[in-house]
């Protein structure tokens, strides 16, 4: 079980419910550029669906659908899925900065500070996909050293490009 809350030195962390859709989908559309390349649109209901989507043999309680918080606001969102796809690794299904945030070195502090933790609490490797296309993704991987594993599968709205860290 991952201690999320020790998954930031600058940030309340914790799980996000139901309640928290709509602060989610607000942070979902400052950042139209996503969703070009990653549909559906922003909304309540994909935002709901989002925190319930799980990989084939995964569990809820594997999943951690989490917001990073400064003060009341949230300025990232993060999807972890635990031990996927294999025990050694954790994979981010999904991780965005507030539109406000972005730029600012901000995301790039999140997932430094999130793989030193998830090391230290066990894990070998970190996997993650991008849709191949969204160069504003794959700069953003490849800048946290990130690199691509070889595997690229269609997931019907596209290729996804999967990247991985060793830790």
């Amino acid at each position: 079980m991952i201690d999320i809350k020790k998954l930031s030195k600058q940030y309340f962390v914790r799980r996000l419910t139901q309640k928290d859709a709509q602060q989610v989908e607000c942070l979902q559309q400052g950042n139209p550029m996503y969703y070009k390349f990653c549909p559906p649109a922003p909304s309540i209901k994909n935002v709901l669906n989002q925190m319930n989507a799980l990989p084939t043999g995964k569990e809820l309680r594997d999943k951690y659908f989490i917001g990073f918080f400064e003060e009341e606001e949230l300025i990232a969102v993060m999807d972890l899925i635990e031990a996927y796809p294999n025990q050694e690794t954790i994979f981010i299904g999904f991780f965005m900065v507030s539109k406000e945030r972005s730029g600012l070195g901000i995301g790039s502090n999140i997932i430094k500070q999130c793989l030193h933790e998830i090391e230290r609490q066990g894990f070998s490797f970190v996997r993650l996909g991008y849709m191949k296309g969204n160069l504003q993704s794959e700069n953003f991987w490849r800048k946290c050293q990130f690199t691509p594993t070889g595997i690229e599968t269609d997931n019907g709205q596209g290729i996804v490009v999967v990247l991985e860290k060793e830790l």
